[in-house]
This record gives structure tokens, sequence and C-alpha cells, in this order.
């Protein structure tokens, strides 16, 4: 009787994904490690979790600073800029503007077909300096 090996398939992902943790699982693993006292008890927790000494370093850096913002994940990419009031002014001023020069083209356009409409029915005018 021949027993038939069992293989188990593994996938393995193209790209790991990245682990963040929040700014209270932080707080909750260094309280974890500063109740560490034995000797390698600190090394078991780090192994088991899967954290490197140095995200400790610098988690405890943040705490210690108090700066409990350094602990929270960082968003990548580059920051937003915030408009300038006078730069959004200008750009509402900038398209009122080009919408009033637009209003300003149709009329002249119409003004002109107006002329070459009363030419062509022989209607008179009054010129521009005079008040009908």
């Amino acid at each position: 009787m021949e027993i038939a090996p069992v293989f188990q398939e593994t996938e393995v992902t193209d790209k790991p994904k990245r682990r963040h943790f929040t700014a209270q699982e932080k707080l909750a693993f260094l309280k974890r490690a500063d109740a560490c006292t034995k000797v390698g008890e600190l090394g078991a927790l780090l192994r088991s979790e899967g954290i490197y000494s140095s995200s400790l370093a610098s988690w405890r850096r943040a705490r210690d600073l108090g700066e409990l913002d350094a602990l929270k994940p960082k968003k990548r990419g580059p920051k937003a800029v915030v408009p300038d009031a006078r730069d959004k002014e200008i750009a509402e001023l900038k398209r009122a503007l080009a919408k009033a020069d637009a209003r300003a083209k149709k009329a002249e356009a119409l003004v002109e077909l107006q002329k070459k409409v009363s030419e062509l029915l022989g209607i008179q005018l009054p010129k521009e300096d005079e008040t009908p």
C-alpha cells in the first residue's frame, strides 16, 4: 500500500502589501514592549509580531517627544497646497471678464448684423453721434 504525497498550493503575490499601524496599535505595542523585563523577552515579542527594532525605537522617540501625530501613518506623495484667497478672487475675476468679453463680442456682432439688414432693406439708421 503506497501513500500519495499531499502537496499544498501556496499563492505568492507579486508585491507584498505594506503593513500600517494605527497610533493606538503603536501605543499598545509600546506598552507591551515596556512591560518586557526578562532577558530575550523583548526580542521574542518583536519576532512574534514581525516588527523591527528600528520601528520600535522610532515609535518610542515619537512617544517621548509627545508627538502622537508622528505615530500615525504618513500620507505619501506631495503635500496639497491650499490656494490663497487672492488667487481664488483673481481666478473668479478673470472668468467674469472673459464672460463679459464674450457677451460684448456677441452684442457687437448683432449690431453689425442689424446694420447690414437695414442696408439691405433700405432703412436709414441714425448715426452714432445722433440720438434717435
